[in-house]
């Protein structure tokens, strides 16, 4: 795992362990912990590194929401999409993109998309978490 970068808001971090992976810390209260800091609102979670979205909920997902995944020079093979306090189903023109860039989803409560999201993670698969924010 050593000289695996992780790169956010102009922060570059250096993972030497499995420890020093980027796991969502917690959530609620409209937004995240991750790497030690408060995020708020939605976010896109890659291991190497997380970015707000514009989404404020499901019916809003978009294109532009996953464009660090779908952009990234090796794509996951999974994309966790955590649409809030209960899973509901996300916008068909939202399915048919990720389809059609041969991303695999699965859609879930946030909770259990930021869970999912750390153990996949640990297990080393190439994974990504979508994560719209509860209270």
């Amino acid at each position: 795992m050593a000289g695996k970068s992780f790169t956010s808001g102009g922060v570059s971090l250096e993972a030497q362990s499995r420890d020093d992976l980027l796991l969502v810390d917690g959530y609620g209260d409209g937004g995240f912990r991750l790497l030690g800091r408060r995020v708020e609102g939605g976010v896109m979670v890659l291991p190497t590194g997380f970015y707000p979205i514009e989404a404020s909920d499901v019916q809003r997902l978009s294109a532009a929401d996953v464009v660090k995944a779908t952009g990234a020079a090796k794509k996951p093979e999974l994309i966790l999409i955590g649409t809030g306090e209960k899973m509901q189903l996300v916008p068909s023109a939202f399915r048919s993109y990720l389809e059609g860039e041969g991303i695999g989803y699965d859609v879930m409560d946030t909770g259990a998309a930021a869970r999912t999201y750390n153990v996949l993670l640990i297990e080393g698969r190439q994974v990504a978490a979508l994560l719209l924010p509860v209270d």
